[in-house]
């Protein structure tokens, strides 16, 4: 059932405090034909409030009209609802959800075939990295290729870099003002021909049968900045505040070079100009031994290879909005040090050797958490449920109510179950690091201002995630559609192998019973 197709009123999500706006009595209306008195009304707000405080429900009528059957026993379930009046008992769900004030922290587990890094908010995973020994990550590597071949009707060259398959470098990707390409037409196949020598830098890891994406719009990640080729790039994080932006942009026009462009990332927020300026030396100096091998390199070859995953996670993510960083190897624990007290010894003092006798991933209850993110189906705090479905072309998020059944209307209960949705969805995509398009069919619901209210705690929530995102209007059949930058393959993908019997179809085909009309077999058991 989709979101956007029927009417009802404004309420307060259960569980939370209501918004200054929300908990304001409402306003008067004129008296309607069997309408309680004055004072009686003014006892029902009180009760309601009063359950609101203690994580009841509210027990508003549903005045957006409408006959259904459904809504008919409302008034008797609102006045059960009342003379409860105690607080149900939080469901183990409930327990584990992050306050929006929960303090975040780092935990790095090292095993002799791969090391996975996690983030938490409160005790709640929101995101894991794994780099495992059999399959490294090649996204920010930079090498010469040799282009293989051209198509024009793609727009596109296939390019030997000499890692596994060709990647593809597409016409967008092309940086024609680049040395050897300037005064060439801005067509891909006039620009570089079979045999050419390219600097190309992967953007995307292969996954399934397509090869890499590459770019030839070459930059370099810093803690602070990234350096790029291009001069006329110049931008700032919108993470940031205004004024925090404006001091920035002045210090970066003052220390980068005038032939590279620079994007100041969210970590900069705070940094002194000494800081920016080591930062942009750091990244000048490799980008100098970057042009010094490619002049004497034959392709295809390695240029620059990113660090390790756990340094990139920490150079990526690792603020003073952390607790601190756990670690439980010394070895990593000495090169995360070493990095950290190079680049920003302030949070060098956050990182830890984790010592207790119990693994790491077990104290914090990680374990469990990945085993559920593993699932289709998530269960939300209130009993409803969301299942996530992977596709060749897509992934299909359905919200469902479940065990919820609400206290008061059909409505309140369903703009309740999806606001749940919008942000354990957020969280979903994040931690299962799903990417390309995104479809989401929430539960219908008839007030237009409750629709907004989700499309917003969507976005809210999404805003947290720092892969790219981007959420679209509604489409016609009241679907909502999002894109998730695609960078690597996703913890499914990551753990998880196709099926040998079904190739991965999820079903057995009987295809004799079909063409010869055998029988199909009796299921096993």
């Amino acid at each position: 059932m989709s979101i956007f197709r029927r009417k009802k009123p404004q309420v307060v999500r259960r569980g939370q405090k209501a918004p200054a706006q929300a908990t304001a009595a409402p306003k008067k209306e004129a008296p309607k034909k069997g309408s309680r008195s004055k004072s009686g009304q003014q006892q029902n707000r009180a009760r309601s409030n009063q359950n609101r405080r203690s994580g009841g429900q509210s027990s508003r009528s549903n005045r957006g009209g409408g006959g259904s059957s459904r809504r008919q026993p409302q008034q008797q379930r609102s006045q059960q609802s009342r003379s409860r009046g105690a607080r149900r008992r939080p469901s183990h769900l409930e327990v584990v959800a992050p306050p929006e004030t929960a303090r975040k922290q780092m935990l790095v587990r090292t095993l002799p075939h791969q090391t996975q890094i996690v983030i938490l908010e409160g005790p709640v995973l929101v995101e894991h990295y794994v780099a495992r020994k059999d399959s490294k990550s090649l996204v920010g590597n930079i090498y010469l290729g040799k282009v293989r071949n051209v198509l024009p009707g793609m727009e596109a060259a296939f390019v030997d870099f000499g890692v596994g398959k060709n990647g593809v470098l597409y016409a967008g990707d092309v940086n024609y003002d680049a040395e050897g390409m300037s005064g060439k037409s801005k067509r891909i196949e006039a620009a570089l021909k079979p045999g050419d020598a390219v600097l190309v830098q992967v953007v995307k890891d292969a996954m399934g049968h397509k090869g890499a994406r590459l770019t030839n719009n070459v930059s370099l990640a810093g803690r602070y900045l990234v350096l790029t080729a291009d001069p006329d790039v110049r931008g700032i994080s919108r993470r940031l505040e205004d004024e925090e932006r404006r001091r920035l942009r002045t210090i970066v026009n003052e220390v980068r070079p005038k032939d590279k462009g620079v994007i100041v990332r969210t970590a900069a927020e705070g940094a002194s100009e000494e800081d920016i300026a080591a930062d942009i030396s750091r990244l000048a100096d490799v980008w100098q031994d970057i042009e010094k091998l490619e002049a004497n390199a034959n392709a295809p070859e390695v240029l620059y290879e990113e660090p390790p995953l756990v340094i990139r996670v920490i150079r990526e993510h690792f603020t003073n909005d952390f607790r601190r960083l756990l670690i439980d190897d010394k070895e990593t624990h000495r090169e995360v040090t070493d990095y950290l007290e190079g680049t920003e010894p302030d949070l060098a003092a956050k990182v830890q050797v984790y010592k207790d006798d119990m693994p790491v991933f077990e104290r914090f209850h990680i374990e469990d958490q990945l085993r559920k993110a593993l699932d289709r189906k998530v269960w939300l705090p209130s009993g409803g449920h969301i299942v996530i479905d992977r596709t060749e072309a897509l992934t299909v998020i359905d919200v469902n109510t479940g065990k919820f059944v609400g206290h008061s209307n059909l409505e309140e209960t369903v703009y309740q179950n999806n606001l749940e949705s919008a942000e354990e969805i957020a969280r979903q995509l994040r931690l299962r690091d799903i990417g390309g398009i995104i479809v989401i069919d929430f539960i219908d619901m008839e007030n237009e201002g409750n629709q907004a209210k989700v499309l917003h705690r969507l976005r809210e929530h999404l805003a947290k995630d720092k892969t790219r995102t981007q959420v679209f209007e509604v489409s016609s059949l009241g679907l909502v559609e999002m894109t998730r930058k695609n960078v690597s393959a996703g913890l499914l993908e990551t753990f998880s192998q196709v099926c040998e019997k079904c190739n991965g179809r999820g079903v057995l085909l009987y295809e004799e019973a079909a063409t010869e009309g055998k029988p199909i077999p009796a299921p096993a058991g």
